[in-house]
């Protein structure tokens, strides 16, 4: 994130870490946690909001994500996002998006 995009999730009081109850997503070199509906990036003794920008598509991706697909299900805003291949895809007209 650079500090153009630096989106503080302000009042957290929560700590995310293993056992929390929250979905951990690796993203870099970092771990997300879901919670709420977006994605918590923990930064500096606070939590960002941590969200991608821009459009990357996700080439030759055969495999359709749904229920009972086998990959973890990630409530995301208005969609669902599947943790696949290390990282999160979201359905985007005919093709999927990496996040």
């Amino acid at each position: 994130m650079t500090a153009a995009t630096h989106v503080e999730h302000a009042g957290h009081d929560h700590v995310h870490g293993e056992g929390c109850g929250h979905v951990a997503v690796p993203h870099g070199s970092h771990v997300d946690y879901v919670h709420d509906g977006h994605l918590h990036r923990a930064h500096e003794g606070h939590y960002d909001e941590c969200e991608p920008g821009g459009h990357t598509v996700h080439e030759a991706h055969d495999h359709v994500h749904g229920d009972g697909c086998g990959h973890v299900a990630v409530p995301h805003g208005d969609h669902v996002d599947y943790l696949h291949d290390g990282h999160r895809h979201a359905g985007h007209g005919d093709h999927y998006d990496e996040h």
